[in-house]
């Protein structure tokens, strides 16, 4: 009798202890896998959705646009094309090193330590201009989105004016971009050259920016032409892996190439990581911690890696005027 009582009591230990140890690692995953940032997105976004569809909405407000994004194409153009065609030296892996169960926060640091980097093959000296070959579309709720950016890692190129961030004293003489399009807006005219609110002439291929003094944009002007004067320019890719986007990485590429003969001369490789706190709503959703990352500026590292490679031909001298090296 009393054997078969210390039998059910260990039998009692045991079917604790095992039950314990359950409650203690169905947190871990062992028993119920962690949610991925993808997972959680999606549940956001569809809260997001039914809210708006569940009340009336008053005139004019708009509601639950970030659920109407839909996934970035990066073929849809010429530029997106040619872009993702270019070999380079040092291609990412297809097999990026995911391990089944890893966290967005493991999966991130190993990507970061493994693959995001600059990598320079060769350098330019006394370059006057350069060639934005892939212009970026504006960005707005789309930086919310998990999906609907191709390259949220960003950079400078990203901006809405980057000349301004190209052209000036100890920078290139000019910048030059396909993006015949833009347009400026009215109010701009009394900080803005004439020039920016000037239609591209007949047969223009070609929006050139020159003459910023890095003081007043007025100095800046804007010119069209049929013809390309820069010889270097610089592209960019998103990184497109099954497993990054779902544990909230997106990686990009910037790419450096000489335009006569199409060499890489280098390739800068960063990467993003993708934030849910549903606790604040769409402004939660965020890309926030990126590598690498200037420490002083976001967007620097691309920057920074640009003139390394292709360093400017203009210089500033005390007295504050303009020079050519040689």
């Amino acid at each position: 009798m009393r054997m078969r009582y210390e039998q059910i009591v260990r039998g009692i230990v045991v079917v604790g202890f095992l039950l314990v140890t359950m409650i203690a690692t169905s947190d871990a995953g062992l028993l119920g896998k962690e949610e991925t940032p993808g997972e959680r997105f999606r549940k956001a976004v569809e809260k997001v959705r039914q809210t708006c569809e569940s009340r009336k909405l008053a005139p004019g407000e708009v509601c639950g646009e970030v659920a109407k994004l839909k996934p970035a194409d990066p073929l849809a153009t010429e530029e997106g094309r040619f872009a993702h065609s270019i070999k380079i030296p040092n291609p990412v892996p297809e097999d990026s090193g995911y391990k089944p169960g890893m966290t967005s926060q493991e999966y991130f640091d190993h990507l970061c330590k493994t693959e995001a980097g600059e990598f320079i093959y060769k350098t330019v000296e006394n370059v006057e201009g350069i060639y934005q070959m892939r212009p970026r579309p504006t960005v707005t709720n789309e930086s919310n989105h998990l999906y609907a950016l191709e390259d949220p890692y960003g950079g400078p190129e990203g901006s809405i004016e980057p000349e301004y961030t190209f052209v000036g004293p100890r920078l290139y003489e000019f910048f030059e971009s396909p993006d015949l399009t833009r347009m400026e807006p009215v109010w701009k005219r009394q900080y803005y050259h004439q020039s920016y609110f000037e239609n591209p002439t007949l047969g223009s291929k070609v929006a050139k920016y020159v003459g910023y003094d890095g003081r007043d944009l007025k100095t800046m002007h804007k010119e069209y032409g049929q013809v390309r004067k820069s010889r270097y320019g610089y592209t960019w890719r998103g990184i497109m892996r099954p497993h990054d986007r779902e544990l909230g990485i997106g990686g990009a590429e910037l790419i450096v190439l000489d335009l006569q003969s199409n060499e890489v001369l280098g390739v800068h490789r960063g990467f993003a990581r993708f934030e849910v706190d549903e606790r604040f709503g769409i402004s939660g959703f965020q890309w926030g911690k990126a590598c690498p990352r200037h420490p002083s500026q976001m967007e620097g590292a691309r920057f920074t890696f640009l003139l390394r490679v292709l360093k400017p031909a203009i210089f500033w001298t005390n007295e504050g005027s303009s020079h050519v090296t040689k």
